[in-house]
């Protein structure tokens, strides 16, 4: 399929759902979520679509909820790294009233939200930049992350298998979150239940890599027994 024809059954597919997905897309058209990333700018700056920012929306209480138990498990003077997600932007929001932290991170938003903090010191990596998110990516991203040991890593994830493994969509990001993982003596997944609803083939790493795990809803049964195991401590309603 040419790109023209697919911006226009995308635009077919948006007036009938009104909403869609970037992921859905990429599954429909059989392409990666990168191409789909790139056609939706292309046709938001044409001015043919309005871009929607749903996963900002999505589940806006429970990621409050979650973003305020995890904000308040980081100690003033910690040094942070925020991956990109609008998860990890919330933590950011979070963390604003907290003194005397470093925080370093790959995401545009983040470093955005808290550059209204006096008390906190912000550090972007280098990296390709996504328009679609202000994420920073590729290897640049990671050489700038290899040069700092953080306390504390706060990542996001697109999708969460039965068996513990944290999945994403894009390869790049992929590899950043796993330096990112390797650069930190602790790590925290802020991730809601809707991730187990959803598939991704890119493999971060698994629950076992995790220290706190912060999410809205308590995880299916067998996946709990997986982080008694591993020792990944699940903060949840009723957990």
């Amino acid at each position: 399929m040419s790109q023209s024809q697919r911006y226009r059954e995308i635009m077919a597919l948006l007036h009938r759902d009104q909403v869609v997905s970037v992921e859905e897309l990429a599954q429909h058209f059989n392409v990666t979520v990168q191409t789909i990333r790139r056609d939706l700018t292309d046709l938001a700056e044409s001015g043919r679509i309005e871009r929607y920012e749903e996963r900002r929306t999505l589940q806006q209480s429970s990621k409050r909820t979650m973003a305020q138990q995890c904000a308040a498990s980081i100690p003033n003077g910690a040094s942070v790294f925020l991956n990109i997600g609008t998860s990890t932007e919330a933590v950011a929001k979070e963390l604003l009233h907290h003194k005397g932290l470093m925080v370093v991170t790959n995401n545009l938003n983040v470093a955005q939200i808290l550059s209204r903090s006096d008390e906190c010191d912000v550090y972007l990596t280098a990296g390709q930049m996504r328009r679609s998110d202000g994420g920073l990516v590729g290897n640049l991203a990671i050489k700038s992350i290899l040069q700092f040991k953080f306390d504390i890593a706060i990542i996001g994830c697109s999708a969460l298998d039965q068996d513990g493994d944290i999945l994403d969509f894009d390869v790049q990001e992929v590899a950043v979150s796993q330096t990112i993982i390797q650069q930190s003596r602790k790590t925290y997944l802020v991730a809601d239940h809707t991730k187990f609803e959803r598939t991704a083939p890119a493999r971060i790493g698994s629950l076992a890599d995790i220290d706190m795990w912060f999410t809205d809803a308590p995880a299916p049964q067998a996946v709990m027994q997986l982080c008694a195991q591993w020792d990944t401590r699940i903060v949840a309603p009723s957990v």
